[in-house]
């Protein structure tokens, strides 16, 4: 049965007619972090528990474009395609740098992408940067383009004193999209599910997202993540014991665990993508970049389901597989673990001061 019989038979799985892979992938997570403890003595004299360690937090030279470049820098090294190959460039943040001009191009033109892509700056929550790895997916599959390059990436925000502070990272990883010949992971099939729940949301001029505090878990994450991967896994004729690796989004620690334990995944199944408690939930990129991690040391033949989350609300699921050549990209960039481990511990005040939070 072909592709577009199989499509035609399920309309409810996204296939691309061609076969698409992650030929490279590229992560980055800024150097500064702040302890969880830290945000906690400042707002609750340290009384009570913390959801994470600590997150990651971007310095005063650093903002989305800046990292989405270092993330795709990484990608191509390791594809080593060559930038004018690339037919599309689009980064998904909830933090783009300016309201009125594109992330995309600065960094399509950083990597020399320029001028012959398509370039577009992309917004769901935090799925944006899986919706464009969804639409990235479609374009080399149908044969428009060779190449695309997918970026999910978000700067740290929080309302000072709110919960969403003690977890609202920066960080993000980017996707080289090409045919499944020259992948080191094929992607055999990804599924979305959406409704509208308004969990999360920030308006047009606000500087801090609000968020419906106890509705962010049910209805809106559980219900989109169990619902996305209890289908995908349904179409594909496959069980939680069939995927070697699982990675989901990570607003915080708790979260991904109890979706994988709900779904019969097992600790040793989630571990290396579970990056929230070290550096915080990196948004846009979150499931990304511990899909990035997982790349870092999966083997040939491992089976991966990546399932992103984003407010407002939906769900983008993938069933993915590592090939041979996972062994040949691997060590031409920096590993996601190398970010991490590099690190320097900043107080509040700086990170007041990083994050322009003191307002006149």
């Amino acid at each position: 049965m072909t592709t577009l019989e199989q499509n035609n038979k399920d309309e409810t799985l996204l296939r691309p007619v061609n076969p698409v892979g992650i030929v490279g992938y590229g992560a980055y997570v800024p150097r500064y972090r702040i302890e969880a403890t830290e945000i906690s003595r400042m707002w609750t004299g340290g009384k009570g528990g913390v959801p994470i360690k600590e997150k990651a937090v971007n310095g005063l030279d650093e903002d989305v474009t800046t990292m989405s470049i270092e993330a795709a820098r990484n990608a191509v090294n390791r594809s080593q395609v060559n930038p004018h190959d690339i037919r599309a460039v689009w980064v998904g943040s909830e933090s783009h740098p300016y309201a009125v001009k594109p992330t995309s191009t600065i960094v399509a033109e950083a990597i020399g992408a320029v001028p012959n892509t398509q370039a577009a700056d992309w917004e769901f929550a935090c799925k944006a940067g899986t919706e464009a790895m969804q639409a990235g997916i479609g374009l080399v599959g149908s044969g428009m383009g060779k190449y695309a390059l997918s970026i999910g990436m978000d700067t740290a925000q929080g309302r000072p004193g709110d919960a969403l502070e003690y977890t609202a990272a920066a960080g993000g990883a980017a996707i080289m999209l090409g045919p499944a010949a020259e992948a080191a992971v094929v992607i055999n099939a990804s599924f979305s599910y959406v409704s509208d729940t308004p969990d999360f949301w920030r308006r047009a001029h606000a500087q801090y997202p609000s968020h419906g505090d106890r509705f962010t878990g049910e209805p809106a994450y559980f219900k989109h993540v169990i619902g996305a991967s209890e289908t995908l896994m349904e179409k594909m004729g496959r069980t939680a014991a069939d995927y070697r690796w699982v990675v989901f989004h990570q607003p915080n620690a708790k979260f991904p665990m109890r979706a994988a334990k709900m779904l019969g995944f097992q600790p040793e199944q989630y571990e290396a993508g579970l990056l929230s408690p070290r550096i915080g939930n990196t948004y846009s990129g979150a499931a990304m970049i511990g899909l990035t991690a997982i790349l870092d040391v999966a083997q040939a033949g491992d089976r991966i389901l990546m399932v992103s989350y984003g407010s407002g609300a939906g769900s983008d699921a993938f069933d993915l597989e590592v090939t041979e050549k996972i062994d040949e990209i691997r060590d031409r960039a920096a590993k996601t673990e190398d970010y991490i481990a590099r690190r320097k511990l900043i107080d509040y005040a700086t990170y007041a001061r990083f994050r322009d939070k003191l307002k006149g």
